[in-house]
């Protein structure tokens, strides 16, 4: 028998805590960055930390009601994870006709700071991914594809050390937003299992 201390629910709302605190962390660090060195890719995925930090701090409040109101709040996740798609589209389109290359070195270095943090998480999330439906998968998608943006970013990065472009961080960008609408739809689409059942999906 479960103890209150051990109960599947508790270990997950520690767990989104932890991680939501872990991505506001380095969302800062990431956007300053950003902006200092002009990259679309770095942007993106600065603002899908901050977009990690809102999914799970909701995960972590609706974990306590019913499971058709978990579904309603999966719907919203899914929404959600289509703003860092939005945004990245936005400021591709603003640097498209003028690609100018970001500084590699710091587009690298930055974009492994942001594995470190999305691999750490996405471990801590990875026992919970069936948990609560959409809720938990909502929260170990995002920390999952971050950590596959995150070493696209590296790779752009290494790119352009030798070829002074703006292509590789714009292409990064641009693949950034695609993995986020992806997500959306895995999200949207288990919210909506949830809602019609009136239970978590297993």
């Amino acid at each position: 028998m479960q103890t209150p201390s051990t109960a599947p629910g508790v270990s997950l709302r520690h767990t989104v805590l932890v991680v939501a605190l872990a991505n506001l962390a380095y969302f800062f660090v990431e956007f300053s960055v950003a902006r200092r060195i002009g990259s679309v890719s770095l942007f993106a995925d600065s603002i899908d930390f901050l977009e990690d930090t809102a999914v799970n701090l909701l995960v972590f409040v609706a974990l306590a009601w019913s499971a058709r109101q978990r579904a309603r709040v999966g719907m919203l996740l899914a929404l959600l994870l289509i703003v860092p798609a939005v945004a990245a589209l936005w400021t591709a389109w603003q640097k498209f006709l003028t690609p100018t290359p970001p500084d590699p070195l710091l587009l690298s270095a930055t974009g492994s700071g942001a594995l470190l943090v999305n691999v750490s998480c996405a471990m801590l999330l990875a026992r919970h991914r069936n948990d609560a439906g959409s809720l938990a998968k909502a929260a170990f998608l995002s920390a999952r594809n971050d950590a596959f943006a995150n070493m696209a970013v590296i790779t752009a990065g290494l790119v352009t050390l030798g070829w002074r472009s703006g292509w590789p961080d714009l292409l990064v960008g641009l693949g950034i937003a695609a993995m986020n609408a992806d997500a959306a739809l895995e999200v949207w689409e288990a919210a909506r299992a949830e809602s019609a059942h009136g239970r978590p999906r297993a």
